[in-house]
């Protein structure tokens, strides 16, 4: 989530002013080097990449626009997970009810979201329609990712600056312009606060979605079912 671009503002990339020495060794694995192209410009980056995938500069971005777009994705994912869990059921009920139809919870009979591992993707409790909406959203947030990529074709990556059709852009992994409640700051600060904020959620989400579906899996009940004190601390549901 990003504001309109200010010209007067350094390149978004830059968010915070970059360190005039860097470490030879990496922060978050010192017994290692520091990677050649983790250079700290992008927030979130603490030179971890024991397997050596940031083999280049363009890689760098590629895997960033990759990584902010499962970030986003995870956190909606995380949250959304227990909501549905506590949810699916009494809204199903309700609009049965309400509109007099005979849907079926998406929920086994464990409460278990539907997920890769326990089968559920599959079941007909997912419309199809469901599916192509889904397919549909992903494809337009990837090609909107694919035309912004394109700006990076000549990036300077210790710049963030790259020239298309003569003209100077700025290029931020995930950065689509959209900031409808006016969010961003327009300080370099506080923008490196809030990118800095959204990545670490957003990996958090990463392994909170990635532990919802192990969990599910190998215990057999639901997330909330398992630790009901995090979601009905008052049994409002």
């Amino acid at each position: 989530m990003t504001a309109p671009r200010n010209p007067s503002l350094p390149p978004l990339a830059l968010a915070t002013p970059p360190s005039t020495s860097l470490s030879k060794y990496s922060p978050s694995l010192p017994f290692l080097r520091r990677p050649q192209f983790l250079t700290g410009e992008f927030a979130g980056d603490v030179g971890f990449d024991p397997l050596g995938l940031s083999s280049s500069s363009e890689k760098v971005l590629y895997y960033r626009e990759a990584e902010i777009k499962h970030a986003r994705l995870a956190m909606l994912a995380a949250a959304g997970w227990p909501l549905s869990e506590l949810l699916d059921r009494p809204l199903t009920q309700q609009l049965d009810s309400s509109f007099n139809l005979s849907l079926s919870p998406a929920l086994d009979a464990t409460d278990r979201v539907p997920s890769v591992l326990n089968g559920g993707m599959l079941s007909d409790a997912i419309s199809p329609i469901w599916w192509g909406v889904c397919l549909g959203a992903a494809a337009a947030v990837d090609l909107k990712g694919i035309q912004n990529a394109r700006y990076s074709d000549a990036v300077d990556v210790n710049s963030g600056i790259s020239s298309v059709n003569g003209e100077q852009q700025t290029y931020r992994p995930g950065d689509y312009n959209w900031d409808p409640l006016n969010l961003y700051p327009t300080d370099e600060e506080g923008q490196f606060r809030m990118q800095l904020a959204e990545i670490k959620h957003g990996r958090l989400g990463m392994l909170a979605i990635t532990g919802f579906a192990v969990q599910e899996y190998v215990l057999g009940d639901g997330v909330v079912d398992e630790t009901p004190g995090f979601f009905e601390p008052f049994n409002l549901f």
